[in-house]
């Protein structure tokens, strides 16, 4: 959760301005949150008020009017702002950077996925959107109960083709914002990293649609790799609402008490 705001808000000045490089400074004069963050939120809320259907449709309207330029595609947008609570049939990758509160507080691989279709579904019901959220959600899930790599990477392949190579995708890849064409790539990015920070920086330096990209690809290095340096932390919070941290506060409380979160830091009860 705190990963993929920490891979949306790195990525989000680069998002139409590609650097192609793992050599750039974390935070810019354009940095923010963008939707990526605002709705893994609004994502959040809704799992901790218990993921009904109709709260997930109020929580997503909610925070999505409380951040109307926070950079939504057009047709969610419109969505958010209508009294349409029917689903819209997108296969877009709003569907996978929203919804790692699944991975995180599902209790067994089939809760996750159950978890991801519900957070998904009420706007992405296309089988692409579908899919694209329960991969991730699972990746988080496999990731945090310390499964390898290498079963991850069994496990996304038979979903998706995961045959990319590095220097190519840096110097190739294109933005897509459709599930299919943005997140084998940030899970590529993954399996591919040494750490929490190398996660963030090969994902940004292939370009694409970056801030989503790392939002997921970092979900999943959250997850994987226990811990985030705290000079990140330290750069970034500052550029994350209290509203968020409030609702970051009572995740991680939660999955603490789970015995889900050991790592040392998220700092719990932010004043």
């Amino acid at each position: 959760m705190l990963g993929a705001i920490i891979g949306d808000i790195v990525g989000s000045r680069f998002e139409f301005n590609n650097i192609r490089s793992k050599k750039f400074d974390l935070i810019g004069r354009r940095s923010s949150m963008t939707d990526d963050s605002i709705m893994t939120c609004a994502v959040d809320e809704a799992l901790l008020e218990g993921a009904e259907e109709s709260g997930i449709i109020d929580s997503l309207k909610k925070w999505g009017k409380m951040y109307p330029d926070a950079g939504y595609g057009r047709r969610f947008l419109f969505w958010v702002l209508s009294d349409n609570t029917a689903p819209i049939y997108s296969f877009g990758n709003g569907a996978a950077m929203r919804v790692s509160g699944a991975g995180w507080f599902a209790n067994s691989a089939d809760e996750a996925a159950k978890l991801a279709k519900k957070v998904t579904a009420v706007t992405h019901n296309h089988p692409y959107g579908l899919k694209g959220g329960e991969v991730v959600a699972l990746c988080i899930y496999y990731a945090r109960l310390g499964k390898s790599k290498e079963f991850i990477k069994e496990y996304v392949s038979k979903h998706y083709n995961l045959d990319f190579n590095y220097a190519l995708l840096r110097d190739s890849y294109g933005f897509d914002e459709t599930c299919e064409g943005s997140v084998p790539q940030a899970i590529y990015c993954f399996l591919i990293s040494k750490n929490f920070e190398d996660c963030l920086r090969t994902t940004i330096s292939i370009g694409g649609d970056c801030d989503t990209t790392a939002a997921i690809s970092c979900a999943i290095a959250e997850a994987y790799y226990k811990e985030i340096d705290k000079k990140i932390i330290s750069e970034v919070t500052p550029l994350i609402d209290a509203q968020v941290f409030s609702v970051l506060d009572r995740c991680y409380l939660k999955m603490s008490k789970e015995g889900k979160y050991t790592a040392s830091y998220y700092p719990f009860n932010r004043k």
